[in-house]
Parts: structure tokens; sequence; C-alpha cells
């Protein structure tokens, strides 16, 4: 017998002796009630592209006996009709036919959603009852603080003397004077370079030029100043070059593109020994040139070694070196060759297609035959207004070029205000930047919070004061940085891999500064933490660019389901931090401060365990909230995917290690710090391992295939190391 899922078996006939048997092995087939009847399919797609869909819809028909009605079924937005639901499941590949999924489970899902908002309510009643474990430990908290401020009012008085003379002495301190640096140029300095500069359009021409407006291959429109950054970002690693700014740099590849191949702007790092042979770098030196890819006669050097590079699903470091430097090729080849400023929008284009005036081969019969020349002339009158300084000519282009983009393109052309907003957001890069402001001040804080451990010193307390501050304004520039990513993009900024970074540091910032009245020594570990984590979301396999929504992300839900899980992490990465500072306050007891050491170690415990718990509800109200995202989408709650099933084990994990007070074995400060450390490693499976090695409905969300890095298993030796160190510490002083 023949058969699967979503077909009828076919029908086998047999005898035994007097007896005929009919079997099939198949899915059962149910006759509606009703008839549907399909209008029409529409594959919505972004502007421009072919494959690249932005939504898929099915106009239908119920047909019934007594009466039709029209229905739109797409993904996202179900229909409803006599018990049964209807959902947009996939489409047939010449977009001609749809195909629908349908349950008939009207109880069932009424009941089941009562039961997820009665669970809803039940824990986040843990966070604000007031006979909870939670509100336990809140109170046990203030009576910890209580105790360090009498215990520390104590130390002041006793040493007060001694403070004094220390601020005395301190007064006669030298402040270290800045070291001002030589800027050290690397790459050959070669007449091209001269050339380049000698005829760089002024920064206020070449911002007007930023300000117009592209279609990307992903059918996204941003303005050319959104490329020209990624560009110069991508293959030099750097925001200006020579002293140009993205746009200057962009309009002088299009203005002389034979000079550039010669000029030495693609950074290779100095641990890629296999590409700097095949190009010939040498190793003192950090830049190369486009020329140095190809032999004499225009070979591409790489192109022998990308195929198997290319091939496999889990490259090596060099196979990953090596795409990563022809990515860099393709994209200056683009840049000074390619047709990547599509600036004309095709007038009466039903899919809103923009071109560049080089695809513009043919005569079109529009206003298009027109303005294609339109560049090539603006190109040609920046050159002339080099000798005579005279742009009129040249901004006269330009305002052209943004009128008939107004004119053919308003359906998809951004606002002017979003330009606007997307070259600021460009130009200051505030999560790259935020990673350093976020570094340098937690750690002097946390530095200085430990050091105001052993010291009372008014200045030390000040100092730390003014870091507190500073972190909170950092936090509202992560604040206003998310919200204008969303105003760009027009979706929530936790659609990828990403995205979903920058705002779990972001939620770890909030959750640390929610307990911002607890402990000092909580707000410095969590500002480190989130400098940690906006690193990570820059390193190379994670791409910061704008991009368009898939389909099923394109709801509501991304807003609720996602916000929800992704912040969750936020309070267990300061969980993580916070038994790591924890294990090192261990390391620093002794008896002579096992007092106030006790108090800070109880502090960060009592901390770290509301943290979890805020957590842990977030995270289950997150993951049963995905559930009712699925059903909505495709008609059920839980389908085994690699996302789900992980998030249930660290459900599980978190959940033991909260409740592993009840075990006596396992009471104490120790344990639990440890606890909390390792049992994150199961959120780095449930958001990296999921989104980098397997796959499933989630993998929406993954880069490029990533080698687990070296840094993992340093970090299971060093707290194997750290653990037992602590551990035979806390058992000689706490556990006499």
């Amino acid at each position: 017998m023949v058969g699967s899922k979503g077909k009828q078996g076919e029908p086998k006939n047999f005898k035994i002796g007097k007896l005929d048997f009919t079997l099939a092995f198949g899915s059962k087939v149910h006759e509606l009630p009703f008839a549907i009847k399909l209008n029409d399919f529409i594959a919505k797609k972004y502007p421009g592209t072919e494959k690249s869909y932005s939504s898929y819809e099915s106009k239908v028909t119920v047909q019934e006996t007594n009466k039709n009605f029209d229905a739109d079924i797409y993904m996202n937005h179900i229909s409803e009709h006599g018990g049964y639901r209807f959902f947009q499941a996939s489409f047939s590949p010449d977009e001609k036919g749809t195909v629908l999924s349908v349950n008939h489970d009207y109880w069932g899902t009424l009941v089941t959603y009562i039961g997820y908002f009665l669970l809803f309510f039940a824990m986040m009643a843990i966070l604000f009852d007031k006979n909870t474990r939670f509100n336990d430990v809140k109170r046990k908290l203030e009576d910890v603080k209580r105790k360090k401020e009498k215990l520390l009012l104590v130390l002041f008085v006793m040493f007060s003397f001694s403070i004094q003379a220390q601020d005395d002495h301190s007064g006669h301190a030298h402040q270290a004077k800045p070291v001002a640096t030589k800027q050290l140029k690397n790459q050959p300095k070669i007449n091209y370079i001269d050339s380049i500069l000698k005829y760089k359009v002024p920064e206020e021409q070449a911002s007007r030029f930023g300000r117009l407006v592209i279609q990307d291959d992903g059918g996204r429109m941003k303005p050319i100043n959104t490329f020209s950054s990624e560009l110069l970002r991508k293959v030099s690693k750097s925001d200006t070059y020579e002293g140009m700014n993205s746009d200057q740099v962009l309009l002088s590849m299009k203005q002389f593109p034979m000079a550039w191949i010669e000029v030495p702007f693609i950074y290779i790092k100095k641990g890629n020994q296999n590409i700097r042979k095949i190009i010939g770098l040498k190793p003192d030196e950090k830049y190369t040139t486009f020329k140095s890819f190809f032999d004499n006669v225009g070979n591409y050097k790489l192109s022998p070694f990308l195929d198997d590079a290319y091939k496999t699903s889990n490259p090596t470091k060099i196979e990953q070196d090596l795409i990563e430097a022809d990515k860099k090729v393709n994209l200056v080849n683009a840049a000074l060759f390619g047709s990547m400023l599509k600036i004309y929008p095709i007038p009466n284009d039903k899919n809103n297609k923009w071109v560049s005036n080089i695809e513009l081969t043919q005569p079109t019969g529009t206003s298009l035959d027109t303005i294609k020349t339109a560049f090539p002339f603006y190109l040609e009158a920046l050159a002339r207004a080099s000798k005579d300084k005279n742009f009129t000519m040249a901004n006269t282009m330009v305002v052209g070029i943004e009128d008939y983009q107004k004119k053919f393109g308003s359906a998809v052309r951004p606002s002017d205000e979003k330009i606007k907003t997307e070259i600021l957001y460009n130009k200051y890069d505030v999560f790259k930047n935020l990673f350093w402001l976020y570094l340098l001040t937690g750690c002097s804080m946390l530095f200085l919070v430990i050091v105001a451990i052993f010291t009372k010193n008014k200045l030390l307390q000040k100092i730390i004061t003014g870091l507190h501050i500073s972190i909170f304004v950092l936090f509202l520039l992560h604040t206003l940085g998310l919200i204008a990513r969303w105003y760009i993009s027009g979706h929530a900024p936790w659609s990828d891999a990403y995205e979903s970074m920058i705002y779990v540091a972001w939620a770890t910032m909030f959750f640390t500064l929610a307990f911002d009245k607890k402990s000092k020594l909580t707000v410095a570990s969590g500002t480190f933490v989130a400098s940690m984590i906006l690193m990570i979301a820059h390193w190379n396999w994670m791409d910061p660019a704008i991009a368009n929504l898939q389909p099923v992300l394109n709801s509501y839900w991304l807003m609720i389901h996602v916000a929800v899980i992704v912040a969750s992490y936020g309070p267990f990465t300061l969980g993580m931090v916070l038994g790591l500072v924890a294990l090192i306050l261990i390391l620093l007891s002794n008896e002579k401060n096992k007092s106030i050491m006790d108090l800070h170690l109880k502090e960060i415990t009592y901390i770290n365990e509301l943290a979890l718990t805020v957590g842990l509800v977030m995270f289950t109200i997150g993951n049963f909230l995905g559930g009712q995202w699925a059903n909505e989408s495709w008609g059920r709650y839980w389908g085994w995917d690699p996302k789900e099933t992980w998030a249930l084990i660290s459900i599980m994990v978190y959940a033991f290690v909260i409740h592993a007070r009840f075990v006596p074995s396992l009471r104490g400060k120790w344990i639990f710090n440890i606890m909390s450390i390792m049992a994150f490693y199961s959120i780095m499976m449930t958001y990296f391992g999921v989104n980098f090695y397997l796959t499933g409905k989630h993998s929406y969300a993954s880069g490029d295939s990533v080698v687990t890095p070296k840094e993992f298993y340093y970090s299971l030796v060093i707290l194997a190391i750290i653990g037992t160190a602590s551990f035979i510490k806390y058992k000689r002083i706490y556990k006499k």
C-alpha cells in the first residue's frame, strides 16, 4: 500500500477465504458541507523583485446551498466558517494556484486559549502577589540593604580619619594627560590617491547625492547614503577613507572607476595568510587593491578555491575567509561597474521596479528615455565644477532626478523625513558606538564599586554616581536607536539575528536598571554584559543592514511573541553575570572582610533570583504566545520545531534552578549562583544553536553557517576553574 500525508491512499482489494477486504493507507477524506472557489491568488512582492515575497493572498468564495460570500485568506489572517478555519499554507510555483490548510476545532481552540489566559494571569501574579517567593525575596533584599547600610556607617566612622588622610593625599596627585598618537598609514601612497583627492567632491554636494533613493536587490527602498555607508564599512572597515565620507567615496568611484581599481582600500585581516599569499599582499599591509584579485589576463585569483567553500554547509576558517573576501570583491565590482544605483522608477510599472542607467540599453517609450542620461551628465558636471567651483548644474541634475523619483516612484519612495532619519542613523552608527561606551563606563564602574567595598571615599562614591548617570543616558540613546530603526524599517526591530541581539542588549540594560535602587554592582555588571552582546552583534557573521520582512513575520505577533520571549534573555543574561560576580566576590573574601562580603553576596544572590524569576515568567509566557501565533498562522500549536523544543528545555532548566532550594543538598549561595551560570548555556543553545546549526521554521533569523567559536570551550574551562576555586573558598569561610 502506498500513501502519504495530504493524499488519499489507493485502495487495494484482496480475498481471504470467502471474505473480501479493501485496505488503503493515506489521509482520510472529509466532505465539507460547503465548497470553496478560488477567484484569484495574489503573490505580493517587494518592489522590483521577482521572488522576494512580502505576502501572498487567496481571494475565495464560500459556496453553500443558501448563500455565497467572499473571503480573503493570507498569512496570519485566517477565514472561519461553520467551525472550520482555513489557513494560507503555500502556493503553486506558477502563482496560479493556492494551497490551504484547514482544521475543525472550535471548542478545543476556545478552551486552550482560556487555559493560556489563566496561565498568563497566574504567572504574572507570581511577580505582584504579596504571598509569593518573589515578594519574599524582595523583603529579604531590603533587609540586607539595611544591614549593609548600618555596617557601612560603622566602618565609615571607624576609618573616618584615615579616609580624610587619603582625601588630603589625593589632592596632590597629578592628573594623567592624554598622549597624542600619530596615525599610522599601512597602505602605500600612490598617485591614484592624490588624483582622486584632487577631484574630491565637497561634502555638501555629496550629501545631496546621498539623499537620492535607490532600490536594492531585496526590494527595500533606501537612500544612497545607506548603500555607501554599508559599502565602505564592509570593504574597508571604516566610516571614512582619506578624509572622504562614504558619499564622497561612492561618487569618486563612479567618476573614476579605473583609478579606484588601483586604490588599496579593501581590508584584509592579518590572519588571512592564505588569501594574502594568493593576491600577493605583504605581511605589513592591511589593505589591498581591487586589481590585486585578478591576474594579468583578467582571471579571478580566488575562483579555483570558491567552489568548495560555497558548497559546504560547514566551512572551515580558511573557507570562511575566502567567502568574506569574495563578497567584498563582488561588492566593489558592483559599485564600480554594476547596476547598484537603481535610481529611476519605471513609469506605471505594476511591481514598482526601479532601474539604473546601465540597464537602460533600449528605448522604452517613456520618460526614462530622457532621464536616463541625467546621472552621467551629473558626473560630468561634478568634474567641471571641480575646476571652476560652480556646482549649479550638478545641483540641478540632482534636483531633477529627485523630482522624477517623487513623480513616478511615490508609491514606494520613503518620505523625506524618513530619509533624513535613516541618514542620521547611518552617520552616528549608535549601536556600534554604544559597544565601547557601555564597555568603558561598565568596566570603570565595576572596578570602582569593587574598590569601594574595601575603601570608603566620598570622591569615589561621587565618581560611581556619575558613571551611574552616564549609563542611564547611554540606555536612553540605546532606546532612541531602536525607535529610529523601527521608524526606518517600518517593523519592530527584532526580526533578524542582528536586531534580536541589539534588542537583547537593550532588555539586559532595562532589567539591570530596573534594579537601580538595589545594587550599584548589578548596574555595573549588567552594563558590561550589554557591551559584550553588542560586540557579538557586530561580528562578521551578522549583517546589520535593515532588510524587508518575510511574510510570516509581517504580523502584530512579531511585536507580542518575539518581544516578550527575546526580552526574557535580558534577565537571564543579567542572572548569569551576577552569578559570575558572586563567585568572584567569594574568591575575594577572607576572615577580615567576611561580614561585609557576605552582605554583598546575599544582595547579589537575591537580585539574581529575582532576575531569573522575571526571566522565567516572561520566557514561559512568550513560549505559549508563540503557540498561539503558530495556531493563527498554521493551525497548530506545537510542531517540535528545534526552537520550540529548546525553549521548552530552557524553561525546565530554569524552573529547576529556581526550585533547587527545596533540595537540602542544593541550598546555598554558591550552588545557586553556579547554576545560574550553567543554565545560561541552554539559552545560548536556544538562541544561537537553533538559529545557526539546526533547521526549522525559525531559521529566518539565521546568518551564514558558523563554527562553534573557540571562546565557548574557553568559557567552560574558565567556569570550571572559577567554580572549583570559589567552592573551596566558600566552604572554608562561609561554611565553618
